[in-house]
């Protein structure tokens, strides 16, 4: 049996599919081939449960020849939107795809109707597959480093692993991320050691905040380090504190203990942090009771209220104090 599963992007949306990926490779026996956009194979190149990586930069055109080649038996569609759509029918074989559940989540944004399913993404991910009589293994997601890429963070910042908390700053889109002043503040309240990760956008910020918070022992990884490289000092932390964005996912492959910091998106979206196993390992921090949240499904480049309340009024001290307490 030779199998497709597609999904082009995020990074954190790839991370979560990973427990399907194992399970189907693990419960079928079959071989698994994936296809995603080119910036997001690292987070599956080095997992032993996939056997081919198909890649595009814009169009699956680039690659359709290829995969009708293959001769899949079924494609796992965990997209589901226009381009997988012309996937499927382009490949004529049996496919299943996952319930997106766009007419809920429009309800949720734009009429804060609580029509979302108590349910995360990654058990509506399995939901595609239970046809073929794959289930889940109630195991964290999976995200492989290569010894190159362990990073030694004695060497780079004289902190020995789990002695330190991460915190990942970034995030795609500005409405997701914590402010500059925010952070600060937090930082400042924060006991033990940190370092800073994110990508060569988030560098500037970085530096800001070692500069503003020169009593504290702090570093910045960002815009040092590659995707593997930073996974691999959330990995050796004790805490990590994130935004809702794809670290925060890759740090529950590790079952890192994660605090995490919401905006203008919900946990009701089924993205919230993905602890099978232990829920507790988890936190969840959230301005309630806002008429505007969410606002939308994904982010804004800045606040449509221009007050930006989802982040401005979180309660520091709070966040803090979660994170001491986890040492």
């Amino acid at each position: 049996m030779k199998i497709l599963v597609v999904r082009f992007s995020s990074i954190g949306d790839v991370v979560l599919t990973t427990p399907v990926v194992r399970a189907l490779k693990n419960q079928l026996n079959c071989e698994l081939h994936f296809i995603t956009k080119k910036p997001f194979k690292v987070i599956l190149e080095n997992n032993p449960s996939i056997d081919k990586i198909y890649t595009i930069e814009k169009s699956i055109k680039e690659v359709i020849s290829d995969l009708k080649a293959e001769k899949y038996d079924y494609v796992i569609d965990l997209h589901k939107n226009v381009r997988t759509l012309s996937l499927k029918r382009k490949l004529g074989c049996k496919s299943y795809s996952f319930p997106k559940l766009n007419i809920e989540k429009w309800l949720l944004v734009n009429f804060k109707r609580a029509s979302m399913p108590d349910k995360h993404i990654v058990d509506r991910y399995f939901e595609t597959v239970k046809p073929l009589g794959v289930s889940n293994d109630s195991l964290p997601c999976d995200f492989f480093i290569l010894e190159e890429d362990e990073v030694n963070t004695y060497a780079f910042f004289g902190l020995a692993p789990k002695s330190y908390v991460t915190i990942a700053i970034g995030a795609q889109f500005a409405t997701k991320r914590m402010p500059f002043n925010k952070l600060e503040e937090i930082i400042q309240k924060i006991q033990q050691p940190i370092v800073l990760v994110g990508g060569p956008t988030d560098k500037t910020l970085a530096e800001k905040l070692v500069d503003h918070c020169a009593g504290k022992t702090i570093y910045s990884a960002c815009g040092n380090f590659n995707l593997a490289q930073s996974a691999s000092i959330v990995k050796q932390s004790a805490v990590l504190l994130t935004n809702d964005t794809g670290m925060m996912h890759i740090a529950s492959c590790f079952e890192i203990p994660t605090v995490s910091v919401w905006g203008n998106t919900v946990p009701e979206l089924g993205m919230y942090p993905y602890f099978p196993k232990s829920k507790e390992t988890y936190s969840i921090h959230e301005v309630n009771d806002l008429k505007c949240r969410p606002c939308s499904k994904i982010g804004f480049n800045e606040c449509p209220k221009k007050h930006f309340n989802c982040m401005q009024l979180q309660d520091e001290t709070a966040i803090a104090q979660d994170i001491n307490n986890r040492f």
